[in-house]
């Protein structure tokens, strides 16, 4: 390789042009910048911006879909006939999911289909508060009848 000289600007050509910023008028400057953008000065561009609208799309339900696969979550999907499926989505398209089941066929879905769908934890775990509630009213009613009796 050949060596190259560097091109760069003298200290004194880039003193000028600071200085002569700094003279500039903020008038000339306005009608620098109206020279340069003729099109954002017309009177329609002006009153046209409007708050962008949010996209269609946010890609929410993909990510999802994408988390449950990577941990490989049991999942509980219900249809829109009430039919309950369990299982693994193991793929998923832009009109369908593949559920792997345990002991049963897999199933592809059309998503126009499902109603709604949870994680099988989930469902494990709202039981076990059901039944914690269901043992606190029953206290409640045996510490009402005590007192009751009592008196």
């Amino acid at each position: 390789m050949a060596n190259r000289k560097l091109i760069r600007p003298s200290l004194q050509e880039i003193k000028s042009k600071m200085s002569e910023k700094k003279t500039e008028t903020p008038s000339r400057i306005a009608t620098q910048i109206q020279a340069e953008q003729p099109l954002l000065n017309h009177p329609l561009v002006t009153t046209a911006r409007r708050k962008q609208s949010p996209p269609e799309q946010t890609h929410a339900e993909n990510f999802y879909y994408l988390k449950q696969m990577q941990a490989k979550e049991p999942m509980v999907i219900i249809l829109e006939d009430g039919e309950e499926i369990r299982g693994i989505i193991e793929w998923y398209d832009k009109n369908c999911l593949k559920v792997n089941r345990l002991n049963e066929p897999n199933l592809l879905i059309m998503k126009s289909k499902i109603k709604y769908m949870y994680k099988q934890e989930e469902e494990r775990a709202a039981m076990r508060k059901a039944k914690r509630r269901a043992r606190k009213a029953s206290e409640k009613k045996e510490e009402k009848a005590e007192e009751s009796t009592e008196e």
